[in-house]
């Protein structure tokens, strides 16, 4: 029985999306992101590969005590048969059929020229081993999906060979055949005509799986189902080989949202956006912010034309409401800024504007000129925070008075291993009415500077131990000067429940990084004095 009536979601990261060039998955990792796909409320979940990759055969292995899915169940992937040996002696297809796993997607040539230069056998052979695979694996409870390799490009090659390896598989007891756009050379008005043509003369349960090579594979993958597919098969962020899979998240949210299909259990689209960012933490590949749906930039909105018409009603540049998928709507402070964004933007950090015309006009005169002196308030809204509580409250919000810093960096000459720069930093400061020297040492400059700086004030206010930059951008502005040029530094702070981002401009790399770290620690200090 379906899990979900009649639509089948079916997410392949843990394999296919898991052959992305520099992806690299534990099984720890796998067994993680198996946990956040249920939670995403997915229909089945393609485990791996049981019997030709170690990791993937101890995945399944301990799935069978760790995982307690939900929504979802697990799938094994897998080869049809070697020719010439027999489903029941063939020792993958029993490393499929003992993996434990309730389904098994076996993955079979429909394109007459693989069958003979890959598989080196006859085309009947090849109908033979679909055949007989599938039906030992039904024989055994298992049930069977089966992925049509190359499909589109078989179809067009040799349509009655194709069809009729589809026609084998699913009379041997595949329940549904996936048809896979392998190389992603596929448009969706041609994805749509093969579809109506293969459910019209075969009449077998229809599935897609489509590659983005073309950019295409959220198009080509809602083609297939406009034409009659039931099944669809993709990677969450999109993962996968070459340009990726299709975009899971992007997929599931246009059908439902858009095409008013319910495809997962209610409500669980909402997760979508923590869903997509906790795999990203996981497989460490930082989640793209113009992803749509669930990226930061989803729902971002820069110039002040659009913010002007935000403030009237947020669906006139909006396609939806955000929270839908659990993302925001994000307003980005720039020189392109009106009144407008500088009033929403405070409204979205709990500061009401809208009865000060000139405390708002005054602001966003300030952003202005700050961003032509090399300022960006877009991806820095802790030191916009800062900004705008300065002009709201008259004072900008310090807890210590900083008298002077310094940084020496010197280099020690070790014989045979090369030369090693050792920097050292001095901050003086005033914090809670005591005056602080303190020195810090570290692998550059910066890293001294934030080392001397955490450990000063952190004796006055000890939170600020829970404090770490984890992140660091510079860039320079102005590169026609050379070494005298502006640079900018964007530094990201955590403390472990949540991160800000400030940012500090100056005539050098030293001066730009010291006014960003110190107002990463302000702004983390106010907020949890406010809290």
């Amino acid at each position: 029985m379906d899990l979900h009536g009649a639509f089948h979601v079916y997410d392949t990261t843990l394999r296919d999306g898991a052959q992305q060039e520099g992806l690299n998955l534990s099984v720890a990792d796998k067994l993680n992101i198996a946990r956040q796909l249920d939670g995403l409320g997915v229909g089945y979940i393609e485990g791996g590969w049981p019997g030709a990759n170690p990791k993937d055969t101890e995945f399944f292995r301990r799935a069978t005590t760790e995982l307690d899915l939900r929504h979802a169940k697990l799938a094994a992937f897998g080869a049809t048969r070697k020719a010439g040996v027999r489903a029941a002696d063939d020792p993958q297809v029993a490393a499929l059929r003992d993996s434990g796993a309730s389904v098994v997607t076996l993955v079979a040539k429909s394109h007459d020229r693989h069958v003979e230069l890959a598989l080196r056998t006859t085309l009947e052979e090849n109908l033979e081993m679909v055949r007989d695979t599938v039906s030992h694996l039904r024989a055994e409870g298992q049930q069977v999906f089966l992925d049509a390799e190359h499909f589109f490009d078989g179809y067009r090659r040799n349509r009655d060979y194709a069809l009729e390896v589809l026609r084998t598989a699913y009379d041997a007891g595949a329940e549904v055949i996936a048809l896979c756009d392998t190389n992603g050379g596929m448009l969706p008005p041609w994805v749509s005509d093969v579809v109506h043509d293969v459910i019209e003369t075969t009449s077998v349960r229809v599935g897609i799986h489509c590659h983005n090579d073309t950019g295409c594979a959220v198009a080509n993958t809602l083609a297939a189902v406009d034409a009659g597919a039931t099944h669809v098969q993709g990677c969450i962020n999109g993962y996968g080989e070459r340009t990726g899979n299709a975009d899971l998240i992007s997929v599931v949210a246009n059908l439902e949202l858009k095409l008013e299909r319910e495809v997962l259990p209610p409500g669980l689209l909402a997760e979508s956006t923590r869903i997509a960012h906790a795999v990203a933490d996981v497989t460490n590949f930082a989640p793209a912010s113009r992803q749509p749906y669930v990226g930061t930039s989803a729902f971002a909105h820069k110039a002040g034309l659009h913010a002007s018409a935000i403030k009237v009603d947020p669906d006139l540049y909006q396609h939806m409401d955000p929270t839908g998928v659990g993302n925001d709507m994000r307003l980005l402070v720039s020189d392109m800024a009106g009144r407008a964004t500088i009033e929403l933007k405070g409204r979205e950090l709990g500061f009401d504007l809208s009865g000060d015309r000139e405390l708002v006009t005054r602001v966003t005169a300030r952003v202005k000129t700050m961003e032509q002196r090399g300022y960006t308030f877009e991806a820095a809204d802790a030191s916009f925070e800062l900004l705008l509580v300065e002009e709201v409250e008259g004072r900008r919000p310090a807890y210590v008075d900083v008298e002077s810093w310094r940084v020496i960096t010197e280099t020690l000459a070790n014989r045979g291993t090369g030369d090693e720069a050792v920097s050292e930093a001095t901050v003086k400061l005033t914090a809670e009415g005591v005056r602080y020297v303190v020195t810090g040492e570290g692998n550059g400059p910066v890293n001294a500077l934030d080392s001397a700086l955490r450990t000063a004030i952190s004796q006055a206010f000890p939170e600020v131990a829970k404090f770490e930059l984890v992140d660091y951008k510079v860039r320079i502005l102005d590169q026609g000067h050379g070494t005298d040029a502006i640079t900018r530094v964007l530094i990201e702070t955590s403390d472990g429940a949540s991160s800000w981002v400030t940012v500090g401009v100056g005539h050098n790399v030293i001066e730009a990084s010291w006014e960003a770290l110190l107002d990463g620690l302000t702004y983390g200090l106010r907020r949890h004095h406010e809290d």
